[in-house]
C-alpha cells in the first residue's frame, strides 16, 4: 500500500539532478518527489508532506543543510532522516553534519543505484507485520540492534545477511565465500570486510539498545564471552529473517 513505502524529500528539482535521482528512487519502489533548492521550500514541504527521508545539500543558496536540521529538530518531536549530500568529500565536515543530526553522509559523484539502499537504511519508518520486503526487514534488524547507518561496516553487513539469505551456501565458509561476495559488491579486499562487520558489531554491543540485543539473541551467544563473532551474528539474524519471512507466506 502507498502509505506503507517510504517517502523520499528531494530538496532540488532541477532535470539534472533532483527529478533524474526522485525517478530511480521510484523504480526502486520508493515514494519520491522533489521541491526547490531552497531552506524555505524544503522546510515547508517538510511540515505539509511529511516525507521519511530528506535528502539535501549541504550548501543551499540562502542557507545550509546544519541549519534546516536545527529547524526540524526544533519543532518535530520525530523528524525525518536527513541524507546530506557535498561536493566535498571531507572527514571534518562529515563529522559535523553527522554530530548535527543527520543519518548519513553522501559524498558526490554518487552511484544512483546504491541510493535506494542507503534511504532504506536511515528510514525510520516502522515496518509492517506482514512485510515481505527482505531488504528492509534486514535493514529494520540492524539498525534497532543500534549498528550506525554511516560506518561501512553497517553496509558491509547488511549485504552479507541479505546474500547468506538469498544463498545458504555462503554460511558455509564464511571467510572463503561470504566475505569475497561482499568485497567484490564495494571493490574492497575480504579481510577489510571482516574488519569493518566486526567494528559494526562492537559498536552495537558498546553503544546499541541493552534490552533489545537480550531480546533478540536470547541465550544464544555465550554470556561469558560478551559480543557474537561476525559468523554468529550473521548466522543468528538471517535464521530469524528466513523464519520471519516464512511465518509471513503461510
Amino acid at each position: 500500500m502507498e502509505n506503507e513505502r517510504i517517502k523520499v524529500l528531494i530538496g532540488d528539482d532541477s532535470a539534472t539532478n533532483g527529478v533524474r535521482v526522485a525517478a530511480k528512487l521510484r523504480d526502486n519502489g520508493i515514494t519520491a518527489y522533489t521541491r526547490r533548492k531552497h531552506s524555505k521550500a524544503i522546510l515547508d514541504s517538510i511540515l505539509n508532506d511529511k516525507p521519511d527521508v530528506v535528502l539535501v545539500d549541504l550548501t543551499l543558496p540562502d542557507a545550509d543543510a546544519l541549519m534546516v536540521m536545527k529547524q526540524v529538530k526544533e519543532t518535530f518531536v520525530s523528524p525525518p532522516a536527513f541524507i546530506v549530500v557535498s561536493d566535498v568529500q571531507n572527514k571534518f565536515i562529515e563529522r559535523q553534519v553527522m554530530e548535527n543530526g543527520a543519518s548519513y553522509f553522501l559524498s558526490k559523484p554518487y552511484d544512483l543505484e546504491s541510493l535506494s539502499y542507503i534511504v532504506k537504511s536511515v528510514c525510520r519508518k516502522p515496518i509492517p507485520l506482514n512485510c515481505t520486503d527482505t531488504e528492509i526487514m534486514v535493514t529494520d534488524v540492524i539498525q534497532k540492534l543500534g549498528i550506525p547507518a554511516h560506518i561501512k561496516g553497517y553496509h558491509y553487513l547488511r549485504t552479507a545477511i541479505l546474500s547468506a539469505i538469498e544463498n545458504s551456501q555462503l554460511m558455509e565458509c564464511v571467510t572463503k565465500q561470504l566475505y569475497p561476495c561482499v568485497a567484490k559488491k564495494y571493490a574492497t579486499t575480504s579481510s577489510r570486510v571482516e574488519r569493518a562487520i566486526r567494528h559494526a558489531i562492537e559498536i552495537a554491543w558498546d553503544r546499541g539498545n541493552a534490552e533489545i540485543i537480550n531480546n533478540f539473541f536470547g541465550y544464544t551467544i555465550d554470556s561469558y564471552r560478551g559480543r557474537p563473532t561476525n559468523s554468529e551474528f550473521i548466522a543468528l539474524v538471517t535464521d530469524k529473517i528466513r523464519l520471519r519471512l516464512k511465518n509471513t507466506s503461510v
